[in-house]
């Protein structure tokens, strides 16, 4: 199980030892020591500043088609390597090795190859004024800062890190202290596939220095992807400096199943939505709202259903349910899991669990107050809702501050289309759940954030524009 990376950080294209804190790396499913690294110090995150905004210059003055082809050879490479990949995110999460295997650097590979296909079509606009004209010119921000979360390390990594790159930034990567590993990797096969040392650089450490990340004099561009309170932190620290932001944290999602929906579909999408990578997904559908109609076979089908999830090592490829990414995490889901049944919802089936596993977990009988229907659990926690009618629904789906995806199940597409147009969400799904191709923006509105990952639209984000205004005569003045 040894995972020992050759050093802790990766700055100017080379390994380099951290001068920080202790960082121990373990293996969720067994607690047992992977691997041993080192946090940044100050100086070091500085210095990876400093040497990301020295290469930056020449990298942008690269031909986009250049830059892009060196984003396809690392797809490529990540393709060559998935197996291996695989199981180093298996051991650094904890994630069901059946999952890795198609779910996370696949889809990192996705995001390089589509940003790196995308690069030499992104162009400005000529803009006709009579004699006169104007042009804009889409140019890179400079330094990105990336701060990951422990879920999705790699799909993380590569998601911010394609745009930045094919944009003409640098970035320094900063992936959570939980799952620091798979970075360490892609800043190799980036260099490998012709990535300029000090374009994309590694370190490692909590949340001291994710904060000196966001507040470095040489960063123009933080985007985080964590919890809504950490974000607020992150949000502030960033505009001390008027830095650009992107932030994709939490949510306490609304999955809609009317009685017309087929609900074997239904049922399949609220066990991905709840149940996938144990729960420990951003967008999960984790308020299931029933109609009547529904709901009794919705339920019996579930209960049916979830007896089929096989927990045990990770490793195992016939394990479909993986264990807890730390024992304090899994902590917080019991006490979610005690705080609902106190305050009288029933359980239709799951529990605390032992160790590091807990099992999916379905409530119903739940009420919009109550603190399960509230808060963000991020384990494998559903609470079902029954409702009456659309209008009801559409009302109390909304009744959050977060706003980062919904769902909604139904054979009449009109009210599909006319729900979702109403739901306050920045990523819906209809008669589906928790897809989230490389060709379709993902963000959120409301406390869950702001920016969009993924799609042309990500480009946006990762860049500038800038206005010229061409005089073709002489000029005028008054005096």
């Amino acid at each position: 199980m040894n995972a020992q990376p050759a050093a802790s950080l990766f700055i100017g294209g080379r390994p380099v030892e951290g001068e920080g804190g202790a960082l121990p790396v373990l293996y969720p499913y067994t607690g047992e020591e992977i691997a041993s690294l080192r946090e940044a110090s100050a100086g070091q995150v500085a210095e990876a500043c400093r040497v990301a905004a020295r290469a930056q210059p020449a990298w942008a003055a690269l031909a986009p088609a250049e830059r892009g082809r060196v984003l396809s050879r690392a797809a490529a490479i990540i393709r060559e390597r998935n197996e291996e990949l695989s199981r180093l995110e298996t051991l650094d999460t904890g994630k069901p090795i059946q999952e890795t295997l198609v779910a996370d650097w696949e889809s990192g590979a996705q995001a390089l190859e589509f940003f790196g296909g995308l690069a030499a079509s992104i162009t400005g606009q000529m803009i006709p004024l009579g004699r006169d004209w104007a042009y804009t010119r889409r140019e890179p921000l400079g330094v990105c800062a990336g701060i990951g979360a422990w879920n999705y390390p790699s799909q993380i990594a590569c998601w911010k890190a394609a745009p930045a790159l094919v944009m003409g930034n640098a970035m320094v990567f900063k992936p959570s202290e939980e799952t620091p590993l798979g970075a360490l990797k892609l800043a190799e096969i980036l260099l490998e596939a012709g990535l300029p040392a000090g374009i994309f650089n590694v370190v490692q450490g909590r949340a001291e220095v994710g904060a000196a990340l966001a507040t470095d004099p040489n960063v123009d561009k933080v985007s985080l992807t964590g919890s809504v309170p950490t974000g607020r932190k992150v949000y502030a620290a960033a505009a001390e400096g008027m830095r650009h932001v992107t932030m994709e944290l939490g949510g306490k999602s609304p999955l809609i199943v009317f009685d017309d929906a087929n609900p074997e579909h239904a049922v399949s999408a609220a066990m991905l939505a709840n149940f996938y990578s144990s729960g420990q997904i951003c967008s999960n559908g984790t308020r299931v709202f029933l109609q009547e109609g529904i709901r009794d076979a919705f339920l019996d089908r579930l209960a049916e259903r979830v007896r089929n999830v096989r927990m045990g090592d990770p490793l195992d490829p016939a394990t479909t349910h993986g264990p807890i990414i730390n024992p304090a995490q899994a902590g917080k889901i019991r006490a979610a899991i005690a705080s609902g049944l106190e305050q009288g919802a029933r359980l239709l089936c799951g529990g605390p669990g032992e160790g590091a596993f807990i099992p999916p977990t379905v409530f119903t009988d739940a009420s919009d107050e109550m603190t399960i229907t509230r808060d963000e659990i991020f384990g494998p926690v559903m609470t079902t809702l029954g409702f009456h009618d659309e209008e009801e629904v559409i009302t109390r789906a909304n009744a959050t501050g977060f706003g980062l995806a919904a769902g909604v199940f139904t054979q009449d597409l009109t009210r599909a289309h006319r729900v979702i147009a109403q739901l306050q969400a920045g990523t819906c799904w209809i008669n589906s759940y928790n897809l989230t191709p490389v060709e379709m923006p993902f963000g959120a509105v409301k406390q869950s954030g702001l920016g969009r990952e993924n799609s042309a639209a990500a480009i946006e984000h990762y860049s500038q524009l800038k206005s010229v205004y061409v005089g073709m005569g002489g000029v005028d003045a008054p005096y």
